[in-house]
């Protein structure tokens, strides 16, 4: 009895096992994928973080959430995006704006120096080799007036022209030929006609000759050479130690300037134009002054000349600005702000905080499915809050309207900064 039981069992699980097997479809193997069983986890603020079950962020305690691989993955692009690295794409509502191109007028906010228009500069120098007897300059600054008695010089060179001018008066007078040219040798050496008649007149040598201004205006004792006051009308550089380093007593070279003579009614702003402004500024644009001395006295003037030349010490160009001193009486040396009235440029324009400056590079949030993506752009001129794009923008790009807003972390600088 016990063995028909057995052989009855044996019977029931071979029939069970068989129709089991006949229900199986052909191809399919189920648990031997690992993409279908397989299920991953990760934080949705810090996407390196990876755990095979449910739990929270061991970061910042917020839930894993399921981690979609395969096709499938694509069934939800706002955490695709979200779990993107944050210094190459940014989720954010910021209002977003696009390249305007239009038309704007130029207005260049440029500082500039008062100087001495060199133009209307001379120098008192001694025709010839002496020793200053009498000094009638005492200070920096004094004014003198043109025919003005600046001092007095002995020479032996001078002494003997004389000499041999009166030589010939008394023992040849009616040689003229060589009167005429020992004379004239005398007003050479920097004698006046008068002081020569005078020398005639008592047949006595004058050992002590005075020199006179020629110009009119303020002195100084800088002497006028290719270092000191260049004919291109560069600033003129003066010590700030008001004695005069020419002295009574002292020996002159001939043709040593002894000083020099500056008129403050003639003079000239000199304003600086940094490289990027060069193409803007024209000889004839009109200038708004404002003098730091005097800025209730603003007033418009034109650029009259543009210098060549990047003035070594400061790396930019100089507009020159000629004006008539003589009634504002700005001090030489005082600095003012101007604004230069450039012509027109049509271009593509951003707003400045669209814009973020990593030194040479520039960066805007270029607007895509999803958020703002770091993208760097070519800028031109800055001007009343906009930005000039140059290339790296079409006109039906968006940007973020403030960038700022998308700039959390240091590791989106360092991407840029390699």
């Amino acid at each position: 009895m016990q063995k028909i039981i057995r052989y009855k069992l044996l019977f029931l699980f071979a029939l069970s096992l068989f129709a089991f097997c006949g229900n199986e479809k052909p191809h399919e193997h189920v648990g031997h994928d690992p993409q279908q069983h397989q299920e991953v986890y990760t934080c949705s603020m810090h996407p390196e973080i990876i755990s095979n079950t449910p739990g929270s962020c061991p970061v910042c305690g917020m839930d894993l959430v399921k981690k979609e691989t395969g096709k499938k993955a694509g069934q939800y692009p706002e955490l695709e995006a979200l779990l993107k690295p944050s210094n190459e794409f940014a989720i954010s509502t910021v209002t977003s704006t696009t390249p305007e191109q239009r038309e704007e007028d130029i207005e260049l906010k440029v500082v500039g120096t008062v100087a001495y228009d060199t133009r209307q500069s001379g120098s008192i120098s001694s025709r010839v080799k002496g020793r200053i007897e009498k000094l009638y300059i005492r200070f920096k600054y004094q004014p003198v007036s043109k025919g003005q008695r600046i001092m007095d010089i002995y020479s032996p060179e001078l002494v003997t022209a004389q000499q041999n001018f009166i030589f010939l008066l008394i023992n040849d007078p009616d040689n003229t030929s060589l009167i005429n040219a020992a004379k004239n040798r005398l007003l050479l050496l920097g004698m006046t006609s008068i002081q020569v008649s005078e020398v005639a007149r008592s047949k006595t040598p004058k050992y002590s000759v005075a020199v006179f201004s020629n110009y009119s205006g303020f002195v100084t004792d800088l002497p006028i050479s290719a270092n000191s006051i260049p004919s291109d009308g560069m600033r003129v550089q003066t010590s700030t130690n008001e004695e005069l380093s020419v002295k009574q007593g002292m020996y002159v070279q001939s043709g040593q300037p002894v000083f020099a003579v500056y008129d403050p009614a003639r003079a000239w702003i000199l304003l600086d134009i940094f490289p990027e402004q060069q193409s803007l500024v024209k000889i004839g644009n009109t200038v708004r002054i404002v003098p730091e001395t005097a800025p209730q006295q603003n007033f418009r003037a034109r650029i009259n000349y543009i210098e060549p030349v990047f003035r070594p010490e400061a790396k930019t160009l100089t507009a020159r600005v000629y004006i008539n001193n003589a009634a504002m009486q700005l001090p030489i040396g005082s600095r003012v702000t101007a604004t230069i009235f450039a012509s027109s440029v049509n271009a593509s324009w951003l707003p400045k905080e669209a814009v973020i400056s990593l030194g040479r590079d520039k960066i805007v949030f270029r607007k895509e499915a999803g958020g703002f993506k770091a993208h760097k752009i070519t800028t031109g001129m800055e001007l009343n809050r906009l930005i000039q794009v140059v290339t790296g923008l079409s006109p039906e790009d968006s940007v973020a309207g403030n960038a700022q807003f998308l700039v959390d972390n240091e590791a989106f600088i360092k991407v840029y900064d390699k």
